[in-house]
C-alpha cells in the first residue's frame, strides 16, 4: 500500500491524501480546496495530481471546504464513486459545496475581465453551482462509531472529533492478501471543551496515523476569560465609540458558536438591547438550519440551555440577513452594531465589502477570531504592528479601526489539547506518524513536543511525497 500527500503538506489548505492499495483500489482521504494563495489557488487546484476518474472512493472527515471543496470538480472531471462522510457532513456539504461554485462563478466573471484587459484568454470557473449540485449523487451518510464495508476488503469507520457538526476521525481497516493495516486519519481535532458540540472520542489503535498540527505551536487563552474579553470589546466598540463592531467568522461552526454566546449574554442581561447584532452570510443561515436539526451532536451545556431557550441560535436584536441589498444597507448605518460575516479569513465574502467600507474609521473595530493563513487578508490586518493601509479589491485603505483577535474561539485544539486527544494511541506500536495540515514551523514545533511525550517515527511529508506502508 502506498500514501501520497496531494494537500495541506506543510501548509494549512486543500487537504487531500491518496491512498493506493496493493489490489488497485484508490482512496482519497478529504478532497479539500486550496485556499488564500491568490492567482496561484486555481492553478493549485486544478492540479490534482491523480486522475479523479480514477478514484475509487472519497472518505471525507467533515465539511469545510479546504476539506471537501474540490469533490465538485473531480465529480466534473470524472469521479463516480462514493464520498463517505457523516450525516450532518453531507447536510452542510448540500449547501457548502453549492455556494463554492455560485462564488467561483462569480469570481471568474471579474478574473476574465482583468484577463481580457491583459489580452490572455477567458477562463472557465473549477466547477459551477450545478456541479456542486449534481455530485451530491455520490454521497453515503455513515453513523458515527459503526464500521461498514465499502469494498470487498476495506471497512471504515468514524469517531467524532468535535471539530465541527459532523466531524470525524476515520478509521481505514484494509486487507491485503491476509495482511490486515489499519490507518487513522484526524482531519482537523476539536476543542476538549466546545462550547457547542460533544468533545473529541477516543479512536482504536492505528497501525499508522495522519494527524493535523495546525496549532502545533500555540496554546489557546482561558475560555471565560475570552467570554470577557469579548464584552469588553462590544461595550467598548458600541457603547464607548458608539461604533460598529466586525467579527470575520467562518459560516459553517465559529458563527453558531458567536451567536450562541451572544444568546447566553442576551438571556443573561449582560448584552444591551438596543445593540443590534446582523448575521450578514445566507451560507451561515443556511447552515444554522443544519445545526438546528442536528441537536443530538451538542454538549449537555447546550442541552441545559435549550430546557429554558428552545433556540439557542436566535434572541430578539438578531437578525439574519440573506439578500444582498439589505447587506449593503448595513454600511449605511450609523448607529452601533455587530456583524457577523463571512469569511473568516477574511479573504473572500461579504466581510470583505464590510472591512472595506469601515475598517478606516476610528469608531469600528474589527475582531478576529480564528485562524487566518499567511497569505490572506486578515493575516495582513493582524500582522503586529498593525499596517497603516491593506489592499482590499486593489485599493489602499487606511487602517485606523481597533484590531483585536480572540484565539480560544478556534474549532481547533492547541497542541495541548491535540496530544490529550492522541493519547489513546499506544505510541509503541505506531508504526508511523505523518504530520499534516500545518505550517512549516509549527509542525516543527509539534514534532518536537511530540517526541517529548514518547512519540518516535515522525514525518512531515513534502508536497507531493509518497510513502510505502
Amino acid at each position: 500500500m502506498k500514501i501520497k500527500f496531494i494537500g495541506a503538506a506543510q501548509e494549512v489548505t486543500g487537504s487531500k491524501h491518496l491512498i493506493t492499495t496493493d489490489h488497485g483500489k484508490k482512496i482519497l482521504l478529504d478532497c479539500g480546496m486550496f485556499q488564500g494563495k491568490g492567482l496561484e489557488t486555481d492553478a493549485s487546484n486544478r492540479n490534482t495530481m491523480v486522475n479523479p476518474a480514477d478514484v475509487d472512493y472519497i472518505i471525507l472527515t467533515h465539511a469545510h471546504i479546504d476539506h471537501s471543496g474540490l469533490i465538485p470538480y473531480f465529480y466534473k472531471q470524472g469521479f463516480r464513486g462514493h464520498v463517505f462522510c457523516t450525516a450532518a457532513t453531507r447536510d452542510l456539504c448540500s449547501i457548502m459545496l453549492a455556494d463554492s461554485g455560485f462564488i467561483q462563478e462569480n469570481d471568474m466573471v471579474w478574473f476574465n475581465k482583468k484577463r481580457r484587459r491583459q489580452g490572455l484568454p477567458a477562463l472557465d470557473p473549477i466547477y459551477t453551482e450545478k456541479d456542486a449540485r449534481a455530485c451530491m449523487e455520490t454521497f453515503v451518510s455513515v453513523a458515527y462509531n459503526r464500521y461498514i464495508n465499502i469494498d470487498s476488503n476495506i471497512k471504515v469507520k468514524f469517531n467524532n472529533t468535535g471539530h465541527m457538526l459532523g466531524s470525524g476521525c476515520v478509521i481505514l481497516e484494509i486487507d491485503e492478501g491476509g495482511k490486515m493495516t489499519r490507518l487513522g486519519y484526524t482531519g482537523d481535532i476539536g476543542r476538549q471543551s466546545s462550547y457547542l458540540l460533544k468533545s473529541p472520542e477516543p479512536f482504536p489503535h492505528c497501525d499508522y496515523l495522519i494527524t493535523e498540527s495546525t496549532y502545533g505551536d500555540r496554546l489557546h487563552s482561558n475560555r471565560a476569560d475570552a467570554e470577557q474579553q469579548l464584552l469588553d470589546i462590544i461595550y467598548h466598540t458600541c457603547i464607548e465609540k458608539k461604533g460598529k463592531l466586525l467579527i470575520p467568522s467562518f459560516a459553517i461552526g465559529r458563527t453558531q458558536e458567536v451567536v450562541y454566546i451572544l444568546n447566553n449574554f442576551y438571556n443573561e442581561g449582560k448584552l444591551p438591547e438596543k445593540i443590534p447584532v446582523f448575521v450578514d452570510s445566507p451560507l451561515a443561515v443556511n447552515a444554522t438550519d443544519i445545526f438546528r436539526m442536528h441537536l443530538e451532536l451538542f454538549n449537555k451545556d447546550v442541552a441545559e440551555v435549550i430546557e429554558n431557550d428552545p433556540d439557542p441560535f436566535g434572541f430578539n436584536s438578531l437578525t439574519y440577513v440573506r439578500d444582498v441589498n439589505q447587506s449593503k444597507l448595513l454600511n449605511n448605518r450609523k448607529d452601533p452594531c455587530i456583524i457577523i460575516s463571512a469569511s473568516g479569513m477574511m479573504e473572500a465574502g461579504r466581510i470583505k465589502h464590510h472591512i472595506a467600507n469601515n475598517i478606516a474609521n476610528p469608531k469600528t473595530s474589527l475582531l478576529a477570531i480564528g485562524y487566518c493563513a499567511p497569505s490572506t487578508l486578515g493575516a495582513k490586518i493582524l500582522a503586529k504592528p498593525t499596517p497603516e493601509v491593506v489592499s482590499i479589491f486593489g485599493n489602499e485603505y487606511s487602517v485606523k479601526a481597533d484590531i483585536y483577535e480572540i484565539d480560544a474561539f478556534s474549532g481547533h485544539g492547541d497542541y495541548n489539547e491535540m496530544i490529550e486527544y492522541l493519547k489513546c494511541q499506544d505510541t509503541s506500536k505506531i508504526k508511523k506518524t505523518f504530520l499534516v495540515h500545518g505550517d512549516p514551523e509549527a509542525q516543527k514545533f509539534y514534532k518536537r513536543t511530540l517526541r517529548k511525550a514518547g512519540w518516535e517515527n515522525i514525518e512531515i511529508p513534502e508536497p507531493g511525497e509518497t510513502f510505502e506502508l
